[in-house]
């Protein structure tokens, strides 16, 4: 039995893989959701769905843009507590800010944010010393941190309301009751695997290896996640369809679990994946009305803060490779100028004093 199992993982490494496998999952989630998003537009009446959008309380969406501002906040500590962890401690927060901020925002719209978010924080980061494993490493807790805190708010959402999850995942309510229980189980036997070391537990192999925070920290890294989680769940909240009544709770299970698919996908901004699974998971719903609030949501939450982003870091590109520049050579030649006038100054004042000397 040994030598077949052992057999079949080898086979399997070699013919398919994790990464093949991977991809194939991401493709098999964006055709199965943009089929059903498709189906679902075909019945949409335009015409309402412009009246849902006029009908969104403006104090409802300038709630909802004070929320997703306070989730960017939040998002902000990513990067921090990342570099704190890794002991990167002369990085200072408005670095970690530009950084976490613009390599989410920009990477999350693009897609394959591994890659895209981890080339914007090597392009920041590099300027104050930190190399690709850094960056690597910065990634790796980033993402820790999103994960734990998502499982966290998932499994009090699930075990409190496990009828929220049914519509998307089709379980009965008690199996989802058991996987909300089971990720927080996950969450505090990681957090007791992480106290019981002697020392900072680690992670990675080959010159590649990641100090975990203690515990103690990983409570605040959680901590961290909720609230941003939390923010953008309250923004999607505030922007529903009054009727019928759904409670924050039950949203916010939808809302991850249509996040998490977003996320698993690596589509450009979950664009279609989300979406789809928030149609699916919220049947009660008109279509119009809902499809009102998501375009609201993509763009507060999406567009504004890509632009943004976009707008910085051309500026600080521009600033960088082209104005910086610039101003040293007009620097440089106002120095050989001036060197250049005092010398030739210098020079009749000395021949007339060599004169008087003769």
């Amino acid at each position: 039995m040994y030598r077949l199992l052992t057999a079949l993982r080898r086979g399997f490494k070699e013919k398919i893989g994790w990464k093949r496998l991977g991809i194939a999952a991401s493709l098999l989630i964006i055709v199965l959701a943009i089929t059903h998003l498709v189906r679902t537009l075909k019945g949409v009446d335009s015409a309402v769905l412009l009246v849902a959008l006029t009908e969104i309380a403006p104090h409802r969406i300038a709630l909802a843009a004070l929320c997703v501002v306070g989730a960017f906040c939040t998002l902000t500590f990513y990067d921090f507590f990342a570099l704190r962890t890794i002991g990167r401690n002369h990085v200072p927060y408005r670095i970690a800010a530009l950084s976490s901020f613009t390599s989410y925002t920009i990477g999350h719209n693009i897609g394959a944010t591994v890659f895209t978010g981890g080339a914007i924080r090597f392009r920041i980061y590099s300027d104050y010393g930190l190399t690709a494993i850094d960056v690597a490493k910065i990634c790796f807790l980033s993402g820790l941190t999103f994960w734990l805190g998502n499982l966290f708010v998932l499994g009090i959402g699930m075990s409190w309301h496990p009828s929220a999850a049914s519509t998307m995942d089709l379980l009965p309510d008690e199996m989802n009751r058991l996987i909300g229980i089971g990720c927080l189980a996950g969450i505090a036997a990681y957090l007791v695997w992480l106290k019981s070391g002697k020392t900072r537990r680690q992670l990675g192999q080959n010159g590649w290896k990641v100090v975990l925070p203690s515990a103690r920290l990983t409570l605040l890294q959680i901590l961290i996640g909720v609230i941003d989680l939390g923010f953008c769940a309250l923004a999607m909240y505030l922007l529903m369809p009054m009727q019928p009544h759904i409670d924050f709770v039950s949203l916010a299970v939808v809302f991850i679990l249509a996040t998490l698919l977003g996320f698993a996908s690596h589509a450009p901004g979950s664009i279609g994946v989300f979406d789809a699974a928030m149609l699916l998971a919220l049947p009660a719903f008109g279509k119009e009305q809902l499809l009102a609030t998501l375009v609201v949501f993509r763009i507060l939450y999406f567009l504004i803060p890509f632009g943004i982003s976009i707008s910085i870091m051309g500026l600080r590109e521009f600033w960088l490779n082209i104005l910086q520049p610039w101003q040293e050579r007009r620097r440089l030649s106002e120095a050989c100028a001036a060197a250049a006038a005092a010398a030739a100054v210098r020079q009749p004042v000395q021949g007339r004093e060599a004169m008087g000397r003769k």
